[in-house]
């Protein structure tokens, strides 16, 4: 769904009058619900991996900041496993194949006729932004500077985040996470500034 097309200002605005016309503490799951429609909106298949990423970070974090510093080799062994499903994803999907033609080559030129076959794939969107944003957050917990999120609800809102999702900025947990525990308050006047800002460009862009 792109943010330039007629779909997504309905879609945003549908979400924008739910989030309010429900109790904040209900929030994070309209939150939760819409982004992954937005994500799955634009190829389903690929949501299980999108949940693979969320899972794993998760999990990680979490028994991270259960284990004591006295265990270094356990805490490692964890962050490695978060590191492996958050960057070994992107890579397999990113740059896998920009670096298997090279590699073909050189072994060409040694003779090797059983090359690597490139993977006909296609990138997934967001998938820069939302494997950096969770092994990000799992870095944060490693170095004690964040408790982790319990919560699974709330942590996959963080990662899936709708607004960020495909274009960034990646967000820091210390920032984002506590903001979807927060009571918000609808205010009439941002709200116009917000659709002048961000509403109107898109649906003048989409005409």
């Amino acid at each position: 769904m792109s943010f330039v097309s007629d779909d997504f200002v309905l879609f945003f605005l549908v979400v924008c009058i739910g989030y309010f016309a429900i109790p904040y503490r209900f929030r994070w799951g309209l939150l939760l619900g819409s982004s992954i429609f937005f994500y799955a909106y634009w190829r389903i298949d690929y949501l299980l991996l999108f949940v693979f990423v969320i899972a794993v970070n998760y999990l990680c974090a979490l028994l991270i900041s259960r284990t004591a510093n006295e265990h270094k080799t356990l805490r490692r062994l964890l962050l490695g496993i978060a590191l492996s499903a958050s960057l070994g994803t992107l890579f397999v999907f990113k740059y896998f194949n920009f670096f298997i033609e090279p590699f073909n080559d050189l072994l060409a030129q040694f003779g090797v006729n059983n090359q690597i076959r490139i993977l006909n794939i296609l990138l997934p969107v967001g998938i820069s932004f939302y494997t950096f944003q969770a092994f990000a957050y799992t870095i944060d917990v490693y170095r004690r500077t964040i408790p982790a999120e319990r919560h699974f609800g709330i942590f996959a809102t963080f990662i899936a985040f709708f607004p960020q999702l495909v274009a960034g900025p990646i967000e820091r947990a210390s920032h984002l996470l506590p903001q979807f525990r927060q009571e918000k308050k609808f205010n009439y006047a941002g709200a116009v500034n917000g659709l002048q800002i961000k509403v109107y460009p898109i649906v003048k862009t989409a005409k």
